[in-house]
């Protein structure tokens, strides 16, 4: 079950319930659906599940709490987002400290309702233990179908129009950021290191491309056009979620400054199109990047420079070792592993039940 961002009809194709929603406008577009309906009610119960799982916290998350309790069945919850890094999309700032204990209230009254909690990494699951919640809490990273981003599935053609479309030349060196733009990811911290880089003079012609949208864009632009970088970034806006495997495919190195992830799924996917990561330290990210081995950390926009130029003049062979590294690092976080380890914990929550 999940919101329709097709139509403003509920719909039932292909064992998917979509429930029509309502934009915000200033949170990256997010649906926010009605939080019961009689009629999606009926389609679940004819289902007859033995588990709900539940992915959200607000809406369809409040809808699958509903539903686990009158059916009598086993409730899990995945806790994806940091939500008390996002509480100044609603306090602008103010009483920030209040609306971060507010947060962790919310999700110490939640807990009580579900049978386990998933962490999608060891760092979520120390929070969760920190604002108190002391139910089973398993670790289990999101499975990533990694065979799409795999450089033999590319298509040269495809690659080709996205830089003319871009203005990317092919002497060009690509360094990319996917993702939501957003005051959380940092991308300020990854421009400002770029133009020191290029203050300093870069080994040979780059390019900087910021794919994905949200509401720091228009701020990043003008922060750009301010460190008189117009020429070299480029800002190719949303790309549809089965797409990304191309936009990925433009790029030659990855960055983020982003320290609010939850897992590094983006990290992930730029590893398994061949990419070699530079990232800014978080400890979230230690069992998916080895400095120097599967990739690079950088603390700060001072160091970016110095760390960038390093991975940039890598030898052919140092690179190949690098990524051929990042591939073995992120095979636990496959599909198949996450199948083999959710299920698990669906026999655990089911038997709970019985």
């Amino acid at each position: 079950m999940t919101t329709n961002p097709y139509g403003d009809e509920i719909t039932y194709e292909d064992g998917v319930i979509r429930i029509p929603g309502r934009a915000m406008k200033h949170f990256y577009g997010y649906l926010f659906s009605r939080p019961y309906s009689p009629k999606v009610m009926k389609y679940i119960a004819e289902f007859r599940p033995e588990v709900v799982h539940c992915q959200t916290d607000f809406s369809v998350g409040v809808f699958g709490t509903i539903a686990a309790r009158q059916l009598k069945v086993g409730l899990v919850y995945t806790f994806h987002t940091m939500l008390e890094d996002y509480a100044y999309y609603v306090t602008k700032g103010h009483f920030d400290r209040f609306a971060r204990h507010a947060v962790r209230a919310f999700f110490r009254v939640r807990s009580y309702a579900f049978a386990e909690f998933i962490a999608p990494s060891e760092k979520i699951k120390d929070y969760l233990r920190s604002i108190g919640i002391d139910m089973t809490i398993p670790v289990i990273p999101t499975g990533i179908e990694f065979s799409r981003f795999s450089p033999e599935k590319e298509d040269p053609k495809k690659t080709a129009d996205l830089k003319r479309k871009f203005g990317i030349s092919p002497s060009d060196t690509v360094i990319i950021s996917l993702g939501r733009v957003a005051k959380e990811k940092s991308i300020d911290v990854l421009l400002r290191g770029y133009a020191r880089f290029l203050k300093k003079g870069e080994p040979f012609p780059t390019k900087f491309v910021i794919t994905g949208w949200g509401p720091a864009e228009e701020e990043l632009k003008a922060l750009t056009k301010e460190l008189g970088l117009e020429d070299k970034v480029i800002f190719t806006g949303k790309c549809d979620p089965s797409e990304t495997q191309d936009y990925y495919r433009l790029g030659d190195y990855f960055v983020s400054a982003s320290i609010t992830e939850t897992q590094g799924l983006t990290f992930m996917e730029a590893m398994a199109s061949h990419l070699p990561v530079l990232a800014r330290y978080d400890d979230n990210l230690v069992g998916v990047i080895q400095d120097g081995k599967t990739g690079f950390f950088f603390y700060d926009e001072d160091d970016f420079d110095g760390k960038l130029r390093r991975l940039l003049t890598l030898d052919p062979a140092a690179k190949r070792r690098i990524v051929d590294a990042a591939l073995q690092a992120i095979d636990v976080y496959s599909m198949e592993r996450f199948y083999q380890n959710i299920i698990e914990v669906y026999t655990r929550v089911r038997k709970k039940n019985w």
